[in-house]
């Protein structure tokens, strides 16, 4: 049924539909009413059959849907920004678990300073932890995706997160065609879970593991997501035959046949990418663009398929791994490692900073022109910077960095006295 609705009304609309039996969850900025769509099913009885238990911290949060999913019950639950951050511990113990928790993640930077706006530093930094991570580019695959993730997660029994720009995507108001129940019964089975806590059959979970065994446990990790890498397609598949329409898989290419330029990048910015894309080839410049869904398992293979022909890779990276660049561009590195082809690594859009068709047009055609550095950074204030670095070399104490800035903005009032 096609409606008009928030982003993140229709991903609790779509996993209200993959009937849930417990949602644990903590508000934070900007998931929130996700969870509060998803609160208000279960208190008027649309949402049947569901525990939502309201915690005290996200750490909570995580930890109750590991008791839960360790008890048999389809299990989900939702963060952003310092939210994930704080359930740190929790992530890892549920992909150790091989526990099948769904959790959105409404993608926001992570202070200091303070910043409630979209980037993808939240996600990133725990790429590692064993969970599989799926990138959406629109709200429609948001809402797809979660389908897609709770038969991911049970067939694997690994733990999956959804990435969902934040206020981008799920503040956004759009046509989506939100699936009927039968539709969902159909493709997401009974949860039938692999482990359980019975009382009648008792197992230990989370047991002590030592030098002997503790390297094979976490392989077994790495060896779900291999096999993630050729279930993520054929669900996808499966979906498409299913519900009528392309949505997730590994990655999506667009004009990458010919294309001397291709820009990889995760997430919504890609639909300004290809605007961008058709711009230039209006323009009779070969240009394309590379649309990665699947973040975690990362598709080695398939990106270098498609990369292998262009010239030069531009990726877009809406995170900053401190000290070095990027973390999208250290996979695409590796799935290009023996071909001869310029890459480069282009930081842009952290703190929610505007990433416009213009300035993907521009980028692009400095890439063509060999004018790109190895890492750039899109629209920095280059000012703004070297009035700070001019400061700390000035004098020794120069207050605290954030205010400066934005005291030369002349966005925050001057010192008191």
């Amino acid at each position: 049924m096609l409606k008009q609705i928030e982003g993140s009304q229709a991903i609790a609309q779509a996993i209200a539909l993959c009937r849930p039996e417990v949602i644990c969850a903590y508000p934070i900025t900007p998931q929130t009413h996700i969870v509060e769509g998803l609160g208000e099913m279960v208190k008027d009885g649309s949402l049947e059959n569901c525990e939502f238990i309201n915690v005290e911290s996200e750490f909570a949060a995580l930890s109750v849907a590991i008791g839960s999913s360790a008890a048999g019950a389809r299990s989900y639950t939702a963060t952003a920004s310092q939210g994930i951050l704080y359930m740190a511990e929790a992530v890892y113990n549920a992909a150790g678990l091989g526990l099948p928790i769904v959790m959105t993640i409404g993608n926001r930077a992570i202070g200091a300073p303070i910043n409630i706006w979209n980037d993808h530093s939240d996600s990133m930094a725990l790429r590692d932890a064993g969970w599989i991570q799926l990138y959406a580019e629109t709200n429609q695959e948001a809402a797809d995706l979660h389908i897609q993730a709770f038969r991911l997660a049970e067939e694997l029994s690994c733990p999956v997160m959804v990435c969902v720009d934040g206020f981008i995507l799920t503040h956004a108001y759009e046509r989506i065609d939100i699936p009927t129940q039968k539709q969902v019964d159909d493709y997401l089975p009974p949860f039938v879970p692999v482990q359980i806590l019975d009382v009648d059959d008792p197992v230990s979970m989370g047991a002590m593991v030592g030098p002997e065994a503790f390297m094979e446990v976490r392989y077994l990790q790495h060896h779900k997501q291999q096999r993630a890498l050729a279930l993520i397609p054929a669900l996808a598949k499966e979906f498409r035959e299913r519900f009528g329409r392309d949505s997730g898989g590994l990655l999506r290419t667009y004009h990458c046949e010919d294309a001397e330029t291709i820009i990889v990048a995760l997430g919504s910015v890609n639909g300004t990418i290809k605007e961008a894309v058709d711009e230039m080839r209006a323009a009779g410049k070969r240009v394309g663009s590379l649309s990665i869904c699947s973040f975690r398992p990362f598709p080695l293979d398939e990106v270098r398929d498609a990369l292998r022909r262009a010239r030069r890779v531009v990726v877009l990276e809406k995170s900053l791994a401190v000290g070095i660049g990027g973390m999208l561009s250290e996979g695409v590195r590796n799935a290009l490692s023996g071909i001869s082809l310029k890459g480069h690594t282009v930081i842009a859009g952290l703190g929610g900073r505007a990433i416009t068709q213009k300035a993907l047009v521009d980028l692009l055609d400095s890439a063509a022109r060999g004018e790109l550095a190895h890492l750039n950074f899109l629209d920095l204030r280059w000012d703004v910077v070297k009035r700070e670095i001019n400061r700390e070399q000035a004098v020794r104490r120069t207050g605290p960095l954030a205010e400066n800035i934005l005291r030369d903005l002349g966005t925050v009032a001057d010192r008191i006295g």
